[in-house]
C-alpha cells in the first residue's frame, strides 16, 4: 500500500477501505510478535481482524504490551476458551421479539443495525455476530422493528449498536434515528459507538448537521486507555457535544491495559475536558476467547476505591 496523502488520511471511507486484515499488512505498521502471528492466523476464520490505519498509527511498533495493540492484533491466547465462556453471554439471541431487536429491559431496547465494525476489538461480547458477514439489517427487518415498537409502549429508550452504528450513511442513520422517535412511546435514542476511538474521521461536520435536528440523541463512545486520546478524537467529540448531542464513555477493564488507577485516572479526567463524561467501568463479559483480558470481579471496586 502507498502511502496515503493528506486528503486521504482524512477521509473516513479511505480508512475503511485500507483496513487492515492480514498479517503482511499488519507487518508494515508493527514488528508482529508470534504469540500475535499465532492468534492472527488461528482467529481468521471464527473473528477475523481489521484495524483502520488511523489506529493503527496509534500502536507501538516494537511493544506487544501496546495497549493498543493488545485491543485490536489477535493473540494466541484469543484461540483458547475457558469453562466459563459463552457464545451468548448476554443472553441476547433468546430476547430477540424481531430480528435485530433485542429487548432484555422493560424501558429499552437493542436495535443491532449491522454486524461491522472497521476495528474488530478482540475482546468483544458479540463475536457471533460481528466480522463475519458485512451485513446492514435489511429495510423490511427494520419496518418490522419499528412496528414492534408501536406495539410496546413500555420502550422509552433505544440504543444502536450492531457492529457500528456510525458505518451506515448519514442519511441512513439521520432516517433510523427519526422513525425511532416516531415509533411507540421512544423518548430517547442513543448510538453506541467505537468510531471516536478507532476512526474519528467519520465525525465531519456533515454527520453532525445530518443528526444534531433528531434530538434527543446521546452519543455513547468507548475509549480504554489514555493512549487513544488523540487530537482527532478530541475534535471528533467536542464536535458532537458542540452540537447539543451529549457524549457518554463506557470502559471495559483489560487486564495488563488499564487496570491501574493511574490509567483510569488519566483517561478519565482527559474525557471530562473534552465534555465527555465517563459513564460505565465494565469487566469483561464472558465472551470465548477473552479470559486472558479478565480482571477479578474485585478488581474493579479495588480500583475506585484508589
Amino acid at each position: 500500500m502507498t502511502s496515503p496523502d493528506r486528503r486521504e488520511w482524512d477521509d473516513w471511507r479511505w480508512q475503511a477501505r485500507s483496513v487492515i486484515t492480514d498479517l503482511e499488512g499488519l507487518a508494515r505498521w508493527v514488528e508482529v510478535s508470534d504469540e500475535e502471528r499465532a492468534g492472527v492466523e488461528g482467529a481468521a476464520a471464527s473473528f477475523r481482524m481489521a484495524i483502520t490505519p488511523y489506529y493503527a498509527s496509534l500502536m507501538s511498533a516494537t511493544d506487544p504490551a501496546c495497549p493498543v495493540r493488545r485491543q485490536a492484533i489477535p493473540h494466541v491466547d484469543e484461540l483458547r476458551s475457558g469453562p466459563a465462556d459463552l457464545v451468548d453471554p448476554l443472553g441476547e439471541d433468546v430476547r430477540m421479539p424481531t430480528p435485530g431487536v433485542v429487548h432484555r429491559y422493560p424501558d429499552r431496547a437493542l436495535l443491532l443495525v449491522n454486524n461491522m465494525c472497521p476495528v474488530y476489538c478482540r475482546f468483544c461480547t458479540r463475536k457471533r455476530l460481528t466480522g463475519l458477514d458485512n451485513e446492514t439489517l435489511s429495510p423490511s427487518a427494520l419496518e418490522a422493528a419499528y412496528g414492534w415498537l408501536a406495539r410496546t409502549p413500555e420502550v422509552r429508550e433505544v440504543i444502536l449498536s450492531g457492529g457500528d452504528p456510525l458505518l451506515l450513511s448519514d442519511r441512513r442513520l439521520a432516517d433510523i434515528v427519526s422513525r425511532l422517535h416516531a415509533s411507540g412511546s421512544v423518548d430517547l435514542v442513543r448510538i453506541h459507538t467505537r468510531l471516536p476511538v478507532v476512526l474519528p474521521q467519520r465525525i465531519p461536520e456533515g454527520l453532525v448537521r445530518a443528526l444534531s435536528p433528531r434530538r434527543p440523541l446521546w452519543v455513547v463512545t468507548h475509549f480504554n486507555h489514555p493512549a487513544e486520546l488523540t487530537e482527532e478524537a478530541r475534535v471528533a467529540c467536542e464536535r458532537l457535544v458542540d452540537a447539543g448531542i451529549p457524549v457518554e464513555n463506557q470502559s471495559v477493564l483489560l487486564k495488563g491495559s488499564n487496570d491501574s488507577a493511574s490509567a483510569l485516572g488519566e483517561l478519565f479526567r482527559t474525557l471530562v475536558t473534552w465534555r465527555v463524561r465517563p459513564y460505565y467501568l465494565h469487566h469483561c463479559d464472558l465472551a470465548e476467547g477473552v479470559g486472558h483480558f479478565r480482571t477479578p470481579l474485585g478488581r474493579g471496586p479495588e480500583l475506585l476505591g484508589e
